[in-house]
């Protein structure tokens, strides 16, 4: 059965109270008996507050700092809702991200849920998180209601708990009122865009929680590269591709921090492939751009470019050769206190430089570069070579521009180097032995006050240590 789907088949009917549902030709009457007894003959509940989770602290500083910005204000974080996936399911629920950074509740949070920080006439808020608390046995709601109720999805927590387990107040979300005048996170421009700057940098927590998403994450690349033999043998090897990182992703983690892109051969061109429904042939390469989320909701995001055959043909392994230097220019760049547009910069010095060698501009690699008249190496590289990472996989995506791309750089932040070369199959501007190569390499970096730090450096980078990975994954089956 489905999640929403099922709630028909065990319908109340009768006098019983009723959850609403449009899907009445599956709602099946329950016999008197039923009702009668439903109520009874439950366990007493075990009503043991846990301790404060390690994240609670951090998310009170972070909540200090919101009120500190905004006094006098009420100020509104919803949670969100469930979303339709088609007729009565859903997706899997997922907080947003700013009620997770703000709460601590991640992976575990309630639909409906809202975040409410009071006004107080003596100054700073009184914050409360109202949610639907488990429903009493008594009701119909534990039994018939397959959004909420116990009998379909499980346990549900309480309000004391979940107030023990976050260091916050709680309250039954039929007490929160919206009001006029009510700032609303993506509603309000000024508290959005604050929220959102707020996790420029990250604290301690944060940065351990990024470093296990990039460890687990590894242990997902690892899993891809031992099941070469069985991506290559099946017709749609990218779909086996994807489901064996989601197999990692679930086991180790919350999930996958965003659609896999498992591109082979030509679509490794195509930026943002996520149909991942073509063959993985010898001769190709294969781009693999993946994260993990782990439970507290931060993501990696990690790209890695791999010789199907295990070993790079020569141009193949230039081109992959001139990205890895790119990403290690843009790495050198990116020192405390420097603009954070300067690690693109960085990069697209050397995609330029590599590219005008080639002979594929139409004009010299230092006209490329001018910012107004050139761009011409862009053709070969259209995106970004960084953006932030957190809770959102391009996080921090409202702040202002002169907090982010024109901002400096500072310890505690962590950001994507991602540069790449894609030369489409069709593209007449390359020589043809170029076209239908695409490559992009992916890191982590944690920025400290000494420098920058790879936080998936552990993973296989240059073209030598790729192709003496594929062969111990070999070596292993």
């Amino acid at each position: 059965m489905s999640t929403a789907a099922s709630e028909a088949s065990a319908g109340a009917t009768s006098t019983a109270e009723t959850h609403t549902s449009t899907s009445t030709n599956r709602r099946q009457p329950f016999g008197q008996g039923f009702l009668d007894t439903i109520s009874t003959g439950w366990a007493e509940r075990p009503d043991q507050a846990p301790p404060a989770r390690d994240q609670a602290p951090f998310a009170a500083a972070r909540r200090e700092a919101v009120s500190a910005a905004f006094p006098g204000k009420r100020i509104v974080v919803p949670a969100g809702e469930l979303k339709q996936r088609s007729n009565d399911t859903d997706y899997p629920f997922r907080a947003h991200s700013a009620f997770a950074h703000l709460t601590g509740w991640a992976s575990d949070a309630e639909p409906g849920a809202v975040l409410v920080f009071e006004p107080l006439a003596t100054g700073g808020h009184d914050v409360t998180l109202y949610f639907r608390e488990r429903a009493d046995r008594t009701t119909s709601e534990f039994y018939s209601d397959a959004s909420i109720g116990e009998f379909w999805i499980g346990p549900r927590p309480a309000l004391d708990g979940v107030a023990a387990d976050l260091g916050l107040a709680t309250a039954h979300v039929d007490d929160f009122e919206p009001r006029d005048g009510d700032l609303v996170v993506d509603e309000d421009d000024d508290l959005t865009r604050f929220v959102s700057e707020l996790r420029l940098v990250k604290d301690s927590y944060e940065i351990a929680q990024m470093e296990l998403a990039v460890q687990v994450t590894a242990r997902g690349f690892d899993d891809i590269v031992a099941n070469l033999p069985a991506i290559i043998e099946h017709p749609r090897g990218e779909r086996v591709v994807e489901g064996v990182f989601h197999q990692r992703a679930r086991s180790d983690g919350n999930a996958v921090g965003y659609d896999t892109i498992a591109a082979s051969g030509p679509h490794a061109c195509y930026l943002h492939w996520t149909r991942n429904d073509g063959a993985v042939v010898p001769g190709d390469l294969i781009l693999i751009d993946a994260g993990v989320e782990v439970d507290s909701l931060y993501t990696a995001d990690i790209t890695r470019t791999l010789p199907v055959s295990g070993t790079f043909t020569d141009i193949q392994r230039k081109v992959y050769e001139t990205v890895r230097e790119a990403a290690d220019a843009a790495f050198a760049a990116a020192q405390p206190g420097v603009k954070f547009r300067s690690v693109h910069e960085a990069a697209m010095q050397v995609i330029a430089t590599r590219v005008a060698e080639w002979g594929l501009l139409p004009v010299t690699a230092e006209e490329a570069l001018d910012a107004d008249r050139g761009g011409q190496h862009r053709r070969y590289m259209v995106h970004g070579t960084s953006h932030h990472l957190g809770v959102d996989v391009h996080d921090c995506a409202q702040a202002r521009r002169d907090m982010y791309y024109d901002g400096l750089l500072e310890p505690g932040m962590v950001f994507t180097i991602e540069p790449g070369l894609y030369f489409q199959i069709d593209d007449l501007t390359v020589p043809e032995e170029y076209r239908g190569i695409g490559v992009r390499i992916e890191d982590d970096i944690l920025m400290t006050a000494d420098g920058p730090v790879n936080l998936s450096a552990g993973i296989p980078r240059t073209a030598d240590e790729v192709e003496a990975w594929i062969a111990r994954g070999r070596a292993s089956n």
